[in-house]
């Protein structure tokens, strides 16, 4: 497997995450705005991220804030 790199197109809002840098030959969406792309063999090569900056924020917030709830819950007696 190849070092990962992750690319940012500002212009169209798009994250693209590379894991191979073999050919893609298939995709699959996986959900609205995210793609997994595989290789021949149907491995998993990359995961495009439309809409990436709202994904992102919406993904952080909610994590950020489920972790605060433990952590506020942990405290109770």
């Amino acid at each position: 497997m190849n070092k990962g790199r992750m690319t940012y197109f500002e212009k169209d809002d798009i994250l693209h995450l590379a894991i191979s840098d073999e050919s893609e030959t298939g995709s699959v969406e996986v959900s609205p705005d995210i793609t997994a792309e595989m290789n021949a063999a149907g491995e998993l090569i990359g995961i495009e991220i439309l809409n990436a900056s709202r994904f992102l924020r919406d993904t952080v917030l909610d994590s950020v804030q489920a972790r605060m709830l433990e952590l506020a819950e942990a405290k109770l007696p």
